[in-house]
Formats: structure tokens, sequence, C-alpha cells
């Protein structure tokens, strides 16, 4: 039987991790990611730098990981996408959703973020493909994949294109700082999307 005073590693190991995503965060949100370093994240989570260096071997890997955390928590059956019956529907509400976190400056600063770092790092974007934008799009694709069988979107769909022309204007303006990114933008790419692919 374990001593319950005795403090458990584990427990104390996942909390440093945590403090160490969520000070990551907050510090690209508060000075930009040029000016983040492992020093200061360190130092704001209340850990040593060594702890970070022995699970991150990048200032850019902890920053993924740190965005990661943000869509953790979707449960046992991973990333679903709501299924009303109605695609256009469905669909506002995802954009909504998405303009509206781009949209966000806390949310905002580490996309960007991390857009640099996997311009700059091969590696990183390999693992963003894998464990975040791959399982993301597959999700996108099932409900396509449901809209199809229901006779709401063109069953020769090529479905990583309709992927591409409902969200490449988003990023485009997003990333150019081009439009505004409002409920009105989002709902006007899924009105072209259902137009362009319609059965």
């Amino acid at each position: 039987m374990s001593d319950p005073r005795k403090p458990n590693p584990a427990r104390r190991s996942e909390r440093s991790r945590r403090a160490v995503l969520g000070a990551a965060r907050e510090l690209v949100s508060e000075v930009g990611y040029a000016k983040v370093s492992i020093e200061a994240i360190a130092a704001r989570a209340g850990v040593g730098k060594q702890t970070i260096y022995r699970w991150w071997p990048s200032k850019g890997a902890v920053i993924f990981d740190s965005f990661l955390e943000l869509s953790e928590g979707e449960g046992e059956e991973g990333i679903r996408l709501p299924d009303t019956g109605d695609l256009g529907a469905d669909l506002k509400a995802v954009m909504r959703a998405t303009v509206a976190e781009f949209a966000d400056p806390a949310f905002e600063a580490p996309i960007r973020a991390l857009n640099l770092e996997i311009i700059a790092d091969p590696a990183l974007a390999d693992a963003y493909r894998e464990k975040l934008a791959g399982p993301v799009d597959e999700a996108k694709k099932e409900r396509l994949r449901s809209a199809q069988r229901a006779g709401q979107l063109a069953a020769d769909a090529d479905l990583d294109l309709v992927l591409e022309v409902l969200y490449a204007p988003l990023y485009q303006r997003w990333l150019h700082r081009a439009g505004p990114l409002t409920p009105q933008y989002a709902d006007a790419l899924v009105a072209t999307v259902l137009r362009a692919f319609a059965p």
C-alpha cells in the first residue's frame, strides 16, 4: 500500500506538463512567438528548463503541443462534427465557430506561431498533419460522406477539394488580414460550397 503522504510523481509530472503548455500559450499571446523562449516558458510555468527539454525538442514543439491541447477532450469517439441531417446548418455552425476562433486574439496568436514553425520545420509539419490536421479533416470528410449518402452533396464530389474550397478562402483572409472574419463571411463560404458541389 502506498504512503498517502508521499507525492505522486505521475500527478506532479502531469501538473508540470499542463503548466508548461499553459505558459507557452499565454506567452505567445502576450509577447508574440519571436520573443518567447524556453527560459521564459520555464519561468512562467515554475519548472526548470531541463524539464521542458525532457519532453520537447524545441520551442516549436512546445507551441504545437500547447495548441494541440486546446483540441483535446473530444472523448472516446474522437472528433465529430454535428450531423443534424441539414448539411448547410451543420457547416454554418462549424464555420462560424472557426471564424470566431481565428478572430479571437488569444486563440489566433498560437495559431500564427504554429504556422510559422510548420513552414520552417518539416518534422513539425509532419506531426501537425498526423496528430491534428489529419484527424480533423477525416472527421469533416465523414460528415460530408453522410451528406453524400443523404443526397445533399454530389456523390462524385472530391471531398478533399470540398474542404479546400470551404477553408482556403478563410485561411487566406486570415493569413493576409485581408478582411473581417464574421459569421456572415462563414455563411457565404458555406453557401458557395453548397452551390459548387450540389447533387
